[in-house]
């Protein structure tokens, strides 16, 4: 089971096997209780924030092998890629991070255990979050505040690989958490 999917079940509280909750507790500590969440989990972290401010126009239906990380009723998916500036295991001596996000269209795409045959990119809109604060004592990937988010249509994406957040800055200015629902709105319309 892939990681992300566990935490995004256990947060939800629909994780089945017996663990109690002293267990959860423990393991959200030990994922969550530093600032700098490490690559692995910081996908969920951003993506639980995003529900905050997109539900329940839009569901939060990532899990496992998903092609996409939110849809609304009209059946528009959304995708949501992230990178930070400082890593967990950022330590003197290392240069921050520039930000560069995974954009590449795919063969196929996974709807639950189904494979299917698409190629393209699944979504119709990317979230691009980035977590630029570079000052150690003052990084934290869990607020919500520190993040920026770039909204693109994925028509408006160039057909590489891998953007820059450079590039995404140029295509389109970034905003808080708060903005994301108008600014969705708006690049929807």
């Amino acid at each position: 089971m892939r990681a992300g999917f566990l935490l995004h079940r256990i947060a939800r509280g629909g994780y089945t096997l017996n663990m109690d909750a002293e267990l959860k507790s423990r393991l959200m500590s030990a994922l969550f209780d530093k600032p700098l969440v490490t690559n692995t989990f910081r996908g969920t972290l951003v993506e639980a924030m995003l529900t905050q401010v997109l539900e329940p126009e839009w569901r939060w239906c990532s899990a496992d092998w998903a092609s996409h990380d939110f849809e609304n009723g009209d059946g528009v998916r959304l995708e949501v890629k992230q990178s930070a500036a400082l890593q967990s295991w950022y330590g003197d001596g290392f240069p921050p991070n520039r930000g560069r996000f995974d954009i590449a269209a795919r063969k196929v795409r996974w709807e639950g255990k189904c494979r299917i045959e698409q190629a393209g990119r699944v979504a119709s809109i990317y979230i691009f979050a980035w977590h630029p604060v570079t000052d150690v004592d003052r990084a934290d990937n869990r607020e919500p505040k520190q993040w920026q988010f770039h909204i693109v249509r994925s028509d408006a994406l160039p057909p590489q690989k891998t953007i820059t957040h450079s590039k995404l800055s140029a295509i389109v200015e970034a905003v808080g958490i708060e903005e994301v629902p108008a600014k969705l709105r708006q690049a929807l319309s």
